[in-house]
């Protein structure tokens, strides 16, 4: 069988939409990033299934990739990544309650909440943020399809616009790629 149509269909919608990603944003979120690493406030970072894995490519690359001797470096916690400690807030609590229980434990005042959500509508991190907006937190969210809610919720935002899962999670992987080089160069 020959793919070669799909192949290129697949890479001139993803070229189409890398075009239509809002550089402002990317740079809002950087400026907000950098801000937080000089004040040495914790970012902490999550997501489901695909954007689970994203956030912990991203605590590596952000807290191990850009380590520089006599700067300040990021701060990055992926709440996604202690299993046995989700499963006890899933069993005990809910599923929704995962991700803002950590949160209630390590978040201080100022610290920045990141949220990744190809839909926008993962309740635990809606919960997560909507917890962690009434607590003083910097939220920000990396979605795509129309944003969900966490579009609204967020007070800033990385919206990948293209109705296709897999398009938004590659470009939320080469927005973590796109922020590393440029912070390694600075």
């Amino acid at each position: 069988m020959i793919y070669n149509n799909d192949i290129v269909d697949y890479f001139t919608r993803l070229k189409t939409t890398i075009d239509a990603l809002s550089v402002e944003s990317i740079n809002e979120l950087m400026n907000v990033l950098d801000q937080a690493r000089q004040e040495e406030r914790n970012v902490f970072i999550m997501g489901n299934g695909g954007s689970a894995a994203t956030a912990s490519h991203y605590v590596c690359d952000f807290n191990k990739g850009m380590l520089h001797e006599g700067k300040k470096n990021f701060r990055f916690i992926c709440l996604n990544d202690n299993i046995p400690t989700m499963m006890a807030y899933a069993n005990d609590l809910s599923w929704d309650d995962i991700f803002v229980g950590p949160l209630q434990n390590y978040f201080r005042e100022g610290d920045l909440v990141i949220g990744i959500s190809g839909s926008g509508n993962s309740m635990n991190v809606v919960k997560a943020f909507d917890w962690a907006n009434q607590n003083g937190g910097v939220t920000i969210a990396l979605t795509g399809y129309d944003g969900g809610k966490l579009l609204k919720l967020a007070r800033h935002n990385i919206h990948v616009p293209v109705n296709d899962m897999q398009i938004t999670e590659d470009l939320h992987m080469v927005l973590d790629h796109c922020m590393m080089n440029i912070f390694c160069k600075h």
